[in-house]
């Protein structure tokens, strides 16, 4: 019998990976996307084109600010399996909308985790929540399951609640649910508004004659960034265990946003070089001496997290997973997808 998966931000990056990485496993998949008045569908379009996958793939219209939706959906498709991916996902915007960024990611994961404990079949039904590495903040790297959590924003600890929530959930209730604590994933798919794509898409346009600068905030802050489809398959995992428990999925590396910016340049032959300080600095191309990056203090957090770097062994070891792209290949991919990509309607 198929198995049947339902994934809440089935529209976004990893939503779509997901759903296409589970498609591919015969499962029949649901998700969930908010109404909109605009089309906001463009990362799952190529899934509905499908004929083969008419049956197999249905989207449904609910909101985490809603939990008679939720159990109305759970109830009616009976899934064995729920990723909640959905959630105001820009650490940046939830300063400036934290309490909606609160309902959402600290609520939203709530109201699910309700729905599923007021189920018969709670205990059938597997829980994967979306857990983030800002919940750490600034604690020393690398940062492993056993590292103390210190968020520094309100995404932050909108994420941490979700996090202790649903860890209470499974020891209150005997409901199967983790965590996947994951590090910065970038792919193609990525919001042009996070730094990673807003980074390679400019490169892009640049590549194809434009003269545009790349406004950025705080260069020196480290990630350890990870492709985004290689950590797809790191959720599933969780949810095949015989136990439930929570896992840091990450690559062990980090780098700053300032070597991203000079990795991404080289993919175009172009050699980043800085000067200046502070707000001050800008970035310039060696040979022609043309500017390309400026900063902006609009784009510096009111508290900034230095350095987040995973220590990935637990799932190395007890999942058997490890990240296949290393840096290079992922900031690659990005650029080339963007430059192939460029003046394209629907595009991610």
């Amino acid at each position: 019998m198929k198995k049947i998966a339902l994934i809440t931000g089935v529209t976004g990056q990893d939503g779509s990976y997901l759903a296409e990485f589970l498609l591919k496993k015969d499962y029949k998949v649901f998700g969930i996307k908010r109404r909109s008045s605009s089309f906001n569908t463009k990362r799952i379009d190529h899934i509905y084109d499908k004929k083969e996958l008419k049956d197999k793939f249905q989207v449904f219209y609910g909101d985490l600010l809603d939990g008679s939706s939720l159990l109305n959906i759970i109830e009616e498709i009976k899934p064995d399996e729920i990723y909640n991916l959905a959630a105001q996902s820009h650490v940046r915007t939830s300063f400036d909308v934290p309490e909606y960024t609160t309902d959402v990611n600290a609520l939203g994961t709530l109201r699910l985790l309700e729905a599923i404990r007021r189920l018969k079949n709670k205990k059938k039904i597997k829980f994967y929540q979306a857990s983030t590495s800002e919940i750490f903040g600034n604690t020393t790297s690398p940062q492993s399951e056993k590292t103390p959590f210190k968020p520094a924003s309100p995404y932050a600890i909108s994420k941490l609640y979700a996090y202790w929530i649903t860890k209470n959930y499974r020891d209150a209730y005997n409901i199967f649910a983790v965590n996947g604590i994951l590090f910065n994933h970038e792919g193609c798919r990525r919001g042009e508004t996070f730094v990673t794509r807003k980074i390679t898409s400019a490169v892009a346009r640049i590549f194809h004659g434009s003269n545009e600068k790349i406004f950025l905030g705080n260069l020196n802050a480290k990630r350890d960034w990870g492709d985004a489809e290689d950590y797809t398959e790191s959720m599933w995992k969780m949810l095949q265990q015989k136990k439930p428990d929570d896992y840091v999925i990450a690559t062990g590396k980090s780098y700053s946003v300032r070597e991203f910016v000079r990795e991404a340049f080289s993919n175009i032959n172009i050699n980043i070089k800085w000067k200046g300080s502070g707000l001050n600095e800008y970035g310039y191309d060696s040979k022609s001496k043309k500017v390309y990056i400026k900063i902006s203090k609009i784009y510096f957090r009111p508290t900034e997290v230095y350095e987040l770097r995973g220590d990935p062994r637990k799932a190395k070891k007890v999942l058997k997973w490890k990240p296949k792209t290393d840096f290079k290949e992922m900031v690659k991919k990005m650029v080339n997808f963007d430059i192939d990509n460029y003046g394209k309607t629907n595009f991610y």
